[in-house]
């Protein structure tokens, strides 16, 4: 192909399967996943770490720290400043409890894999530096599930910064897919004093890049990444700081997006609304175009 999408070999038989009505989506899980921007002499730059070649599940591809949402996260209250949960289940489509454990993934996920926390001691704060032995050792606990982020913000006395994140976009996996996420995608600025790190089991590398040199990189074929990735980033291309691109999240169009597959003229046609350029046309032989 001309450019790097993440396409699997075992998609066309699975949208078959899912056109001739032999196959049953699995629902999604709530997912979070946050585009971290900061700025550099040649404009904003974004965090991408590369998946392990040996994942499952896109690997090889650039994206995004993220993950799953712990349903942990829904009931038990935590310390919050910023928009309120009543605003931010407006702004993302779900309850107040789906709303805060949704902010708390996104949170929670770019500690565990990019080691960078948005909460601090104070409303108005955020905590320093976070690679000390203590640090790493609640966030392996959280890696581990052993400890929920409402616990881990309750225990250091944090309050979570929403106020840092803004709502992106929401893309949800295709139908046709084994593994479904129902993912938000945030962008927040690296907080000062504070660097990123490679702490995600996950990933082989992680880069600080221009956005238009990642999505360029896209286009060439060089860099692999799955749509939404590559969406998302188009958006953050022509921002002029890090604080434009964070600017920039409250005229967001936060209607899911949901790839579309059918029967047409003995090919199966793979569309995401919206988005022409991710276009697939299957020849039934089961080859990708």
């Amino acid at each position: 192909m001309g450019n790097g999408q993440w396409f699997p070999a075992e998609w066309p038989d699975r949208i078959r399967a899912l056109t001739e009505g032999t196959l049953t989506p699995v629902t999604p899980r709530r997912a979070a996943t946050v585009i971290l921007v900061k700025d550099s002499q040649s404009g904003p730059v974004v965090h991408m770490l590369r998946r392990r070649a040996s994942m499952a599940f896109a690997g090889g591809a650039y994206a995004y720290p993220g993950g799953g949402v712990d349903p942990r996260d829904d009931d038990q209250q935590v310390r919050w400043a910023g928009p309120t949960r009543a605003w931010w289940a407006e702004r993302l489509g779900v309850d107040e409890t789906s709303a805060q454990a949704i902010v708390c993934a996104a949170v929670r996920e770019t500690y565990e894999e990019a080691g960078v926390l948005l909460a601090g001691p104070s409303p108005d704060s955020v905590v320093g530096d976070t690679t000390g032995d203590d640090w790493e050792a609640d966030r392996a606990a959280l890696v581990a599930r052993d400890l929920s982020f409402a616990e881990f913000l309750d225990r250091r006395g944090l309050v979570l910064r929403s106020d840092l994140l803004g709502a992106w976009a929401r893309w949800i996996t295709p139908e046709f897919e084994s593994r479904r996420y129902d993912t938000w995608f945030f962008v927040a600025v690296l907080p000062e004093g504070q660097r990123t790190r490679n702490a995600s089991t996950e990933a082989d590398r992680t880069v600080w890049i221009r956005a238009a040199d990642a999505a360029a990189g896209y286009d060439k074929g060089e860099l692999l990444m799955m749509p939404p990735t590559i969406a998302t980033l188009r958006g953050v291309v022509d921002r002029g700081s890090a604080a434009d691109a964070l600017a920039a999240a409250a005229a967001r169009d936060m209607t899911p997006v949901l790839a579309e597959a059918r029967l047409e003229d003995g090919e199966v046609v793979l569309s995401w609304p919206g988005h022409d350029e991710f276009t697939k046309h299957i020849p039934t032989g089961g080859a990708s175009a």
